[in-house]
C-alpha cells in the first residue's frame, strides 16, 4: 500500500517537472539553452581538471612499466605484426599449392582381423 502511494507521488512530481520545463521553454528558450550550455561547459572543465591533475599522473605499477618496456623491445626486434604477416602470405603465395591430404596421417593396413576370437560366443 505504501509502495503504491510512493509511486503515485513520484508520478505527480515527474508530471509537475515536465510542466515546469515546458513553461520555461515556451517563455524564454534562449535563456534555457544558454544555461544548458553553461552547465555542460562547467562539467567538462571540472572533468578535465580532475583527469589531468589526478588520474593522468598517477604512478603505474612496476609490472606495468616492465610490460611496456618489453613491448617496446619486442616491437624493435620483430617490427610491426602487419609487415610480418604480409611476408608470410607472400611466401605462401609463391609456393606450389599443397595437396589437401595431411602427409602426417596415414591408414594402417593389415592385421589379422579374421583370426580374432569372437568373445561374445562361448566355446
Amino acid at each position: 500500500m505504501i509502495r503504491n502511494k510512493l509511486s503515485f507521488v513520484i508520478l505527480i512530481l515527474i508530471g509537475l517537472s515536465m510542466l515546469g520545463l515546458f513553461s520555461i521553454l515556451s517563455g524564454d528558450t534562449l535563456r534555457v539553452l544558454l544555461n544548458f550550455l553553461i552547465v555542460i561547459g562547467v562539467s567538462l572543465t571540472i572533468f578535465a581538471v580532475i583527469y589531468f591533475v589526478f588520474l593522468k599522473n598517477r604512478q603505474t605499477s612496476d609490472q606495468m612499466k616492465k610490460y611496456k618496456q618489453a613491448v617496446k623491445q619486442s616491437k624493435a626486434k620483430y617490427g610491426p605484426k602487419q609487415d610480418h604477416q604480409k611476408n608470410i602470405s607472400n611466401k605462401h603465395s609463391n609456393k606450389k599449392k599443397k595437396s589437401k591430404r595431411a602427409p602426417h596421417l596415414r591408414v594402417i593396413e593389415g592385421g589379422h582381423k579374421e583370426n580374432k576370437k569372437d568373445r561374445a560366443v562361448p566355446k
